[in-house]
């Protein structure tokens, strides 16, 4: 930890400078848009609309429902895009086997087929049938597959909460960031920062430690010629990850800190809870993990002076 000015001016001894990072986790970076991105759904829903409606035509079909999946199929071939849907799925091509005895593999694209056959028609009801589509369309008593996908957009949207976490997480940093760089003019910042985005942008060369390497943000000194790499992540659940997570955060402090360097680490959330030796370990040995509460109460300032 190099951060000790700040730690006497939250009143706090030197020697607790853990314990103020480690009770002072917040419990949330969850906003009011964290449950269900309604923007999102409706775009998504959008994107189908059109061929939800023409699927509406066999609904409650159940004695013609081969006939007019035929009719409907060669009038409009590209309804076949919006089967996936009805299925929570967006993949475009799926893969699926008949049995686990004869492991018989069919492979079904959901794209407009170039022409419409009896084969091409085939292959799609077998797929409508064996999915349970079939049921959907003809026995559930649904009046509206508009409305139908709206739901499962919303499930859908619902799945991507985590990824909206680790989002939140960027965006909250990324806005300190732009208000520190107004504040102090001879400093800049780019976000998802590769070896060559930190060359082109600051003209300073740094060695990677593996091809894939991306960092969250890099702040840059232009006056002092000097960088920091800032990574950033929230865990709101506990898990073995933590401890490897922190390992792997120490190795990289050191790995920069011999290019001299230095490594932000900015982290939160109570899962942190469940790996406290390990965080400490890495705390003690590290430069700067800081929490958000202390990224709010300045520490940027003095990290970076």
């Amino acid at each position: 930890m190099n951060y000790t000015s700040f730690i006497i001016k939250q009143n706090i001894r030197p020697e607790n400078a853990f314990e103020y990072l480690y009770k002072n986790f917040i419990p949330t970076i969850s906003d009011f848009r964290y449950l269900v991105n309604w923007d999102t759904v409706v775009a998504n829903k959008k994107k189908f609309e059109l061929l939800l409606n023409n699927l509406n035509f066999l609904l409650g079909k159940k004695e013609s429902f081969r006939e007019d999946f035929e009719y409907l199929l060669r009038q409009n071939p590209t309804i076949v895009e919006a089967l996936p849907i009805l299925l929570a799925t967006r993949d475009k091509e799926i893969h699926l086997i008949d049995n686990y005895k004869d492991l018989n593999t069919y492979r079904f694209v959901f794209k407009k087929p170039n022409l419409i056959n009896i084969d091409i028609i085939n292959h799609y009801y077998s797929f409508v049938e064996k999915t349970g589509l079939k049921s959907l369309f003809c026995d559930y008593d649904i009046k509206n597959l508009v409305d139908y996908v709206f739901g499962i957009e919303v499930g859908l949207n619902s799945n991507a909460r985590k990824n909206r976490t680790g989002s939140s997480m960027e965006e909250i940093v990324k806005n300190f960031l732009q208000t520190f760089c107004q504040n102090e003019p001879n400093f800049a910042f780019i976000e998802q920062a590769t070896q060559s985005r930190i060359f082109d942008t600051f003209n300073y060369k740094i060695e990677i430690d593996k091809n894939s390497r991306r960092f969250d943000f890099a702040l840059y000194n232009k006056e002092k010629k000097k960088l920091f790499l800032i990574e950033v992540n929230f865990y709101s659940g506990g898990g073995s990850k933590l401890k490897a997570t922190a390992g792997e955060y120490k190795e990289l402090h050191t790995f920069l800190k011999n290019q001299n360097i230095d490594l932000i680490w900015i982290t939160d959330g109570a899962g942190w809870k469940t790996a406290k030796s390990s965080l400490e370990e890495t705390f003690n040995h590290n430069d700067f993990v800081i929490n958000l509460s202390m990224l709010k109460n300045g520490i940027l300032k003095e990290i970076a002076s």
